[in-house]
């Protein structure tokens, strides 16, 4: 196992290397507790890697691309020649990794904190699917992701661990890199809290280890799969650029300097020499290493096929679910009768897209709809009042009450996304967008269709002060509407209805957008209908 992980880190070194450009030491100490997960722990199924049950691992830190790019080359996800091209132009191997199911990335790893918060929306969105389906399959996966300091310091992991520990995510395994190292400073220069201390006190289950012992991640992972009524923090302390030595062939571990940069010169070839490798041919996967894979690759073999078996013998007893199930991974557009739905002349948008919401409660189920402490105000209680909301042991509901925290909330209606099979939608007023930007420019980015809705549009909330009057927020808005993403198609949906029956139309051309974010943007105060003459299209025909 030590060689494997040695592997991950000559790897990992070779192609910051080769790039001459790239983050080293973070990689190199994580190896250990990736290798463990993937040649152990992690299901999934290599050749069908869309597979609905299987667990899924999120990377907060993009910039240890090197050791997942390296991890993945394991299990011939990537080629030897794609890692050599690690932050080039056009290359499957850019310095962040950008989501990719088929070669095993589950989400785009942006600024650090957002990665390990969609895990916390996916962990959501598998126990609100076993509720839903009653698959056994979804029960018995496993949301695994990696945080470093980096992202345990973003403001953001306050609202994700509190979320986790109080709705009991047991089927959530954060693993957290504690290597005292930062870019610019050891971490004792600007942190000094109690971090297990803190995580359990959001009701975490906390392990702590030495991360770079095969042994103990091994036996921590085993701990965190038996956890049944909370989500599992795994502290490990790794050794930042575990191996590495420098020109003088001293030891140039737990060094600022390994984080984000080459090793450079001898300091490079005394490392690879040091972890086993030829200077002149590192990127090479072992013999003995690439026998740990094929043997785990038997196993998941019968892993696999027995999940299967029981997913077949839950679809022949339920077939009509099973066939639901089916249609909602199958990004479809769901049926809804717009033609019933009945608008109230003059009233609010915001009141309109509550009775929207009333029908997609009642008529879309596999809709998870949150609001960041603002149900009664931004008016998502039309889809709350027709059905309850999640809670601790009990995801029957399809609400989520994210408390005041909306970036959290963004970033786990995307993780609800990125794990497939249900559409994600969240509301709060449009001036607190200005807290949402990151993760909507995230949703953007992964071309993944979360509503968001924002209400208390324009000028005539200004009776609350300046704070409270969104003025700049459409222009912003708007303009990331239209840059491009990787389709060349406009990165988002952005929608301002002029009164109630055009919100009807707008929240239709929502659910029919299956490729990029939807924005609503809706008033507090009533609004007059439009005159019939500018009425041109029936909602049933709006698109």
């Amino acid at each position: 196992m030590n060689r494997a992980a040695d592997n991950i880190r000559i790897l990992a070194a070779s192609m910051v290397e080769k790039a001459k450009s790239g983050h080293p030491g973070g990689a190199m100490g994580g190896a250990d507790f990736i290798n463990v997960l993937y040649s152990e722990f992690l299901q999934y199924d290599p050749q069908n890697p869309k597979w609905v049950g299987r667990d899924r691992f999120f990377l907060d830190p993009g910039h240890m691309a090197p050791m997942l790019y390296s991890q993945l080359a394991l299990i011939e996800k990537f080629t030897i020649d794609e890692l050599k091209q690690l932050r080039q132009w056009g290359s499957p191997t850019p310095g962040h990794p950008e989501v990719d199911i088929m070669r095993g990335i589950e989400n785009t790893s942006g600024p650090l904190g957002q990665g390990h918060v969609f895990a916390v929306g996916a962990a959501i969105a598998a126990k609100f699917l076993a509720a839903r389906t009653g698959n056994p399959t979804f029960d018995k996966e496993t949301i695994y992701t990696y945080i470093s300091d980096g992202g345990i310091q973003e403001e953001i992991s306050q609202g994700a661990g509190r979320i986790a520990g109080h709705l009991g995510l047991n089927n959530l395994i954060m693993f957290y890199d504690s290597n005292d190292i930062q870019l610019s400073t050891k971490t004792k220069d600007v942190i000094s809290e109690d971090t297990a201390m803190k995580y359990r006190a959001w009701g975490w289950n906390v392990i702590e280890i030495n991360g770079n012992d095969c042994e103990q991640i091994r036996n921590a992972l085993t701990a965190a799969k038996a956890e049944e009524k909370r989500p599992t923090l795994i502290i490990g302390k790794c050794i930042m650029g575990k191996g590495a030595r420098k020109e003088d062939n001293s030891s140039y571990e737990c060094n600022c300097k390994t984080h984000g940069a080459p090793l450079g010169g001898d300091a490079y070839k005394n490392t690879m020499i040091n972890l086993g490798a030829n200077p002149e041919d590192p990127f090479v996967i072992f013999d003995d290493v690439k026998e740990i894979y094929a043997k785990r690759a038997e196993e998941l073999k019968n892993i696999v096929s027995a999940r299967y078996e029981e997913e077949k013998a839950w679809a022949a007893a339920n077939p009509e679910k099973a066939a639901m199930q089916n249609e909602w991974f199958s990004n479809t557009v769901p049926k809804v009768d717009w033609t019933a739905i009945q608008q109230k002349a003059n009233d609010a948008t915001r009141n309109a897209s509550a009775t929207v919401l009333s029908a997609l409660a009642q008529q879309v189920p596999n809709m998870i709809c949150a609001s960041a402490d603002l149900s009664n105000s931004d008016k998502t209680d039309g889809f709350l009042k027709k059905t309850h909301a999640f809670v601790n042991g009990d995801f029957s509901g399809a609400f989520f009450q994210a408390g005041v925290a909306e970036l959290t909330m963004a970033c786990c209606c995307i993780g609800i996304a990125l794990h497939g099979g249900v559409i994600a939608a969240c509301g709060t007023f449009f001036v607190f967008s200005d807290y949402m930007k990151p993760a909507v420019r995230m949703a953007a980015l992964m071309q993944l269709p979360v509503k968001f809705i924002w209400t208390h549009d324009a000028f005539r909330v200004g009776e609350d002060g300046p704070t409270h009057e969104p003025v700049e927020q459409e222009a912003q808005i708007r303009l990331m509407e239209k840059l491009k993403n990787h389709h060349g198609k406009n990165s988002m949906l952005v929608l301002r209805p002029a009164d109630a029956e055009e919100t009807t139309a707008c929240w239709k051309l929502a659910m029919e957008n299956t490729d990029t974010p939807s924005a609503l943007i809706l008033s507090r105060q009533n609004i007059n209908m439009l005159p019939c003459i500018f009425r041109r299209i029936p909602v049933q025909h709006f698109r």
